[in-house]
């Protein structure tokens, strides 16, 4: 069913500095995920998918690779003129913010004009940088349904995982009461984390982003607007608990509400881990729900002489004389004599002879060349490559200039 009168605003223009390097060229909504998706493929999939066609996608910094993205994968022909997926860079419309965006709320209210234009009855405010799939017409049901202006999709967490995100204080009708950042909590219950996702009315954002605009913050949804809304005995501010949100052709075995913030390093390689094995906490086959991706023109992938446990091998893909597993091969990589273990290689990697790889992600278009090993030897890793505390090894992208992606 077509959601009309819903207007979606993804915010994609976030720096990402705790994924460095897999940020050091692109944004972090941009960075390759699962073999063949961009993290934000996520988050407009589950748009797609709740019948929200009318997509603006909010870009900053290194945002090429990003925008190049959207322009081969989601901008479609022949759709409707209320149908679109549309990159909005900073436009400093404001005279008196002739600037980038200050924090999330002022890239929407720098933006504010294309929600003149447009007219929706509501705004839907979401992150385009964690992995989950969410029905959200089921949010916005329940936005309508308690007559809130500001609704705000919430996930359990356990106490020791409170200091990495913001926590929202709910009462037994889930009206939100309180609302902190990063606190340090010890134990408890009924914990739940923002996922950055919002509903609004539209004319309480107006009106909430030029009051915003007018005082000395931060301009951020997180850090300052929903903690000044929480505190205001007149607005009626609910949290959706996206634990009870199904989307359809779930497998019993999967996580019933899977969601990553995958900010980190470990975080986004634990992410694409979850996606392997005969039963994944994220099965991305599924008919009914599917994330969408780039349509890029590749063969087959094919393999010879080798031997494959547990991996992602995506199209033209080739292996030959290779032991790989646990692992996710991205398109047209092309892998020779070598052993993969528990990594990550990025779209059109060569990895040359004899080599051997543990634990460790490597980015887009590289050329690993014969007898090199990765994730052996932290002190030898460490003159060329990044590693993270957790010890995963990650090589920075290439300069191939064959491909154009």
């Amino acid at each position: 069913m077509i959601r009309k009168g819903v207007l979606a605003m993804v915010m994609a223009g976030g720096v990402g500095k705790r994924l460095y390097p897999l940020t050091l060229e692109r944004t972090k909504p941009s960075v390759p995920f699962g073999g063949k998706y961009r993290i934000i493929d996520f988050a407009l999939s589950n748009l797609i998918n709740s019948g929200i066609y009318s997509i603006y996608v909010l870009v900053q910094y290194k945002s090429q690779s990003l925008i190049e993205h959207i322009r081969t994968t989601w901008i479609k022909a022949g759709l409707l003129p209320r149908h679109f997926v549309t990159v909005v860079p900073p436009q400093m419309r404001k005279e008196e913010l002739r600037e980038w965006y200050r924090g999330t709320a002022d890239s929407v209210y720098q933006n504010i004009n294309l929600i003149y234009d447009f007219k929706p009855r509501l705004v839907a405010i979401f992150g385009g940088d964690h992995v989950y799939r969410m029905d959200i017409k089921d949010m916005i049901d329940y936005h309508r349904k308690n007559k809130a202006q500001l609704t705000i999709a919430v996930t359990p967490i356990k106490a020791a995982q409170a200091s990495q995100f913001g926590v929202v204080d709910v009462n037994k009708n889930f009206e939100v009461k309180g609302f902190r950042e990063k606190p340090t909590i010890t134990q408890g219950e009924n914990i739940f984390a923002s996922m950055g996702n919002y509903i609004f009315d539209t004319d309480f954002l107006i009106k909430v982003l030029e009051e915003d605009a007018k005082r000395d913050t931060t301009h951020d949804f997180g850090k300052d607007i929903v903690p000044y809304l929480v505190k205001k005995k007149d607005v009626r501010v609910f949290a959706y608990d996206f634990s009870q949100n199904r989307i359809p052709g779930i497998k019993k075995y999967e996580s019933k509400y899977y969601w990553k913030d995958v900010g980190t390093i470990p975080s986004y390689w634990e992410a694409n881990m979850d996606l392997l094995g005969m039963h994944p906490k994220l099965d991305l086959d599924n008919k009914d729900w599917p994330i969408y991706a780039s349509n890029l023109n590749c063969p087959p992938s094919y393999t010879v002489d080798s031997k494959i446990d547990n991996s992602f091998i995506c199209e033209g893909a080739k292996v030959h004389g290779s032991k790989i597993k646990n692992s996710i091969l991205g398109r047209g990589v092309e892998v020779r004599d070598s052993t993969i273990e528990d990594s990550i290689i990025m779209d059109f990697t060569r990895i040359d002879k004899n080599c051997a790889i543990r634990r460790a992600i490597v980015d887009r278009f590289n050329f690993i060349q014969r007898k090199v090993k990765i994730g052996h030897n932290r002190e030898e890793d460490s003159k060329n490559y990044h590693i993270d505390d957790e010890d995963i090894v990650v090589v920075k992208r290439g300069s191939r200039k064959l491909f154009y992606f």
